[in-house]
């Protein structure tokens, strides 16, 4: 970033504006929104601003403008529409110590004005660093599309009842409550204009401490992708923000975490594959724990828990212990890894089935039965497949040796360092070998196109 997002404090400061035309008044527009005392510095003023300083909003001064003009303020605004005129304004208030916006001159600017959202208290402020203010109110309009009018007055009342809610009630239930109050019926009837409703339902649950959030624990089995930040849903990422406990695995990239309450508890599970790591019978029996100690628990998982993540047996555990649980559905790595290679993992000419499969069981690594069944109009994305690449490529040379088969490798999908690679089942070893890849990458193996099937078999009965 070129400039720092950054809320100023204005009420009772000088804000201090050079010009009386049309550009002053639309920055004088924008400072009365504030509690800030607003100065102007014109020889005369336009009807909108004499109107203001006849009624008392704005000083108006017609006095010779000099760096102590300018001392002592919250922000100058040049605002003279004549560029000559504001850049000799300009050097006159930064030698009065200010900080200065100039209009329509953003290489003078020590501040840029943003776009903004105002739903006082709430107030979003948008910013292109003064490349493009087209795109900022654009977003602006998106964002007072998705803010309720009413929204700043029900954060207002909230505001007022901080003190008492914090007075009664244990940090976790406050958090409850205030999670109740701006996603549920409270919001719902500001919204609607019932506020008194809402407020005294806001302030029934203040003093009993009883509303409509969840006052036990919970597990939320969260997908994050296959690991990119960019790549986590916007319901996982509301789980993260909710949660007091996380628990996260390894390739996850540590970003993800960032989008996570400060105050939430991090727990990492494991290291690389033959180091010390959790076996899955404590993470599930600590899953279980924290929620029965009224914690909101993440199980944050890679890709999608319901895909090779080991789900059934943390599910089952909570089920049989009562834990209310909810699952936040990925992208899965085979849909990233696709994804990454620019292409699908279905085809309307030659590809209608796809089977996820895995090259490591229980047991250890093994040819899954989806390849040695492996049969026209099929792609088969094989996870954690890298270890049985030997066995795959046998199987491969007995079962299918007259069928060109080549192999779609994605290491690392959409994370830095991502590999990708194409060669024939022959080669699959070598390639991995050459490429340095010992895991945490999907195999693609697809059924060719009939053509290359014939001409393969053509080749081989000569």
């Amino acid at each position: 970033m070129k400039t720092f997002p950054m809320f100023l404090q204005m009420a009772g400061r000088r804000v201090v504006i050079f010009g009386g035309g049309e550009q002053a008044a639309q920055k004088t527009r924008l400072m009365l929104k504030t509690e800030a005392q607003i100065d102007i510095y014109a020889p005369d003023l336009d009807a909108e601003l004499q109107d203001l300083s006849e009624r008392g909003k704005i000083h108006h001064h017609t006095g010779a403008i000099t760096p102590q003009s300018a001392a002592g303020t919250a922000l100058v605004f040049v605002a003279t529409g004549c560029p000559g005129t504001d850049a000799a304004l300009h050097a006159l208030a930064k030698a009065g110590g200010a900080t200065v916006n100039v209009v329509d001159q953003p290489h003078l600017c020590d501040a840029i004005t943003p776009s903004i959202v105002d739903r006082d208290p709430v107030v979003v402020a948008i910013g292109t660093e003064g490349t493009a203010p087209v795109l900022g109110r654009q977003i602006k309009t998106k964002v007072e599309e998705l803010l309720e009018p009413r929204l700043g007055d029900l954060a207002a009342l909230a505001g007022r009842l901080r003190s008492v809610a914090a007075a009664r009630l244990t940090p976790r239930a406050r958090r409850d409550l205030w999670r109740w109050v701006f996603t549920d019926a409270p919001r719902q009837l500001f919204a609607k204009g019932a506020e008194r409703e809402a407020a005294k339902s806001i302030k029934s649950a203040v003093e009993t401490g009883e509303f409509g959030a969840t006052q036990g624990g919970s597990v939320s089995l969260v997908g994050a992708g296959p690991g990119s930040k960019d790549l986590i849903t916007l319901r996982g990422v509301q789980r993260l923000q909710e949660a007091d406990v996380i628990f996260y695995e390894r390739l996850l990239d540590p970003d993800i975490l960032e989008l996570a309450r400060r105050d939430a508890k991090r727990i990492y599970l494991g290291k690389a594959p033959g180091c010390h790591s959790w076996p899955q019978e404590k993470i599930t029996q600590t899953l279980v724990s924290a929620a029965k100690r009224g914690q909101r628990v993440v199980r944050l998982k890679c890709g999608d828990p319901g895909i090779f993540g080991r789900s059934t047996e943390e599910t089952d555990a909570l089920l049989a212990s009562g834990i209310p649980f909810d699952i936040v559905p990925g992208v899965t790595a085979a849909c990233a890894a696709a994804a990454s290679l620019r292409t699908s993992l279905t085809d309307r000419h030659s590809i209608d089935t796809v089977i996820l499969s895995t090259g490591h069981r229980q047991d250890g690594y093994a040819v899954p039965a989806a390849l040695t069944d492996l049969r026209p109009g099929t792609c088969v994305a094989l996870y954690m497949a890298v270890g049985a690449a030997p066995l795959i490529t046998r199987q491969l040379n007995v079962t299918h040796k007259t069928v060109p088969l080549t192999v779609q490798i994605v290491a690392k999908a959409n994370r830095k360092g991502q590999i990708t690679a194409e060669c024939c089942v022959q080669d699959l070893e070598a390639t991995l070998s050459a490429h340095g890849i010992t895991g945490e990458a999907m195999l693609f193996i697809r059924w060719p196109h009939t053509a290359q099937v014939q001409d393969c078999r053509q080749i081989a009965a000569q």
